[in-house]
């Protein structure tokens, strides 16, 4: 009998995600969504520059020199200097590190703390998922930046506490995303089979219902990363965020943004292109991947 249902298990599995290698997946999208996949190389760029920062970045990003304070765009320095003498170019590349640290963390941690507890609340239903369900009603009443804002302002600022900021909002807007597909899953006659050769409701949950969310799942942490980049950039320009020296988008914006609007406009116009940017590639990827993952869009 345990046999039969872990057959049952896997054949649902692959009725429901419709299992494909990487290959087909990369082709699909580049044939079907090219803007996807124009989203898929900014972010691919994105993520080889904060890896190998060290060797494309020009100069120290938080070296200063004072001789060349404000200086325009040359040669020297293609996206020119800010304030402190210090180059714009080689403070956005390494600032990609700060923004793919903060996006991916908190997409990851907060969408699979997520993933947990939508599926579980609609495993369980009843009053656990009623309960649950208006828990995250008050989460989701405050906008993610208001959110965001109150719990760094709790936490302090720096890198690690800017994650766990913008990762507690995304808790429940996952786990919502993610109940609604897990309530469809949990009337599947294979999860009755588990209960009936007396699986543990951890086991049924992570092994048999979890991986059959994964499509919806892996489309909200993309939209999440973009998310997070955004937030992040904002927490910063506010000055709850990342502190100097170390280099982040909004950081760059907070301190050229305004002083030197007129005098040095390249302090803020670079470091506003490159949050643009990345936001950008991460919503075109993420639906592109929606289009290709999800068979009734796909069979349209």
């Amino acid at each position: 009998m345990v046999a039969i249902s872990e057959v049952r298990v896997e054949a649902q599995f692959e009725t429901l995600t419709e299992k494909k290698p990487i290959s087909w997946l990369v082709l699909e999208l580049m044939r079907r969504k090219p803007l996807g996949a124009a989203g898929a190389i900014i972010v691919i760029i994105m993520i080889l520059t904060a890896i190998f920062a060290d060797l494309v970045s020009p100069y120290n990003p938080e070296a200063n020199s004072f001789a060349d304070m404000t200086q325009a765009p040359s040669w020297a320095h293609w996206l020119g200097t800010d304030q402190f003498g210090r180059d714009v170019l080689a403070r956005i590349i390494y600032g990609a590190r700060t923004a793919l640290f903060v996006g991916f963390a908190s997409a990851l941690v907060g969408g699979a703390i997520g993933l947990v507890l939508g599926v579980g609340s609609a495993y369980f239903g009843g009053r656990i998922d009623l309960i649950f369900q208006r828990v995250m009603d008050i989460f989701m009443a405050f906008p993610l930046i208001i959110m965001a804002l109150a719990v760094v302002s709790i936490f302090g600022t720096g890198a690690q506490n800017v994650v766990i900021a913008i990762t507690i909002p995304f808790i429940p807007r996952c786990a919502r995303v993610v109940r609604s597909s897990a309530l469809a899953i949990r009337e599947v006659p294979y999860i009755d089979a588990a209960r009936a050769n007396g699986f543990s409701h951890s086991r049924i949950i992570l092994r048999h219902m979890a991986p059959n969310v994964m499509a919806p799942f892996l489309i909200m942490i993309t939209a999440f990363v973009g998310q997070a980049i955004l937030l992040e950039a904002s927490l910063s320009y506010l000055g709850l965020g990342v502190q100097e020296p170390t280099p982040a988008w909004g950081l760059m914006l907070q301190g050229g943004a305004e002083e030197y609007a007129l005098s040095a406009p390249w302090m803020a116009i670079f470091p506003g292109l490159a949050i643009t940017l990345a936001v950008f590639g991460f919503n075109l990827f993420g639906d592109a991947l929606r289009d290709v993952l999800d068979p009734k869009l796909r069979s349209q």
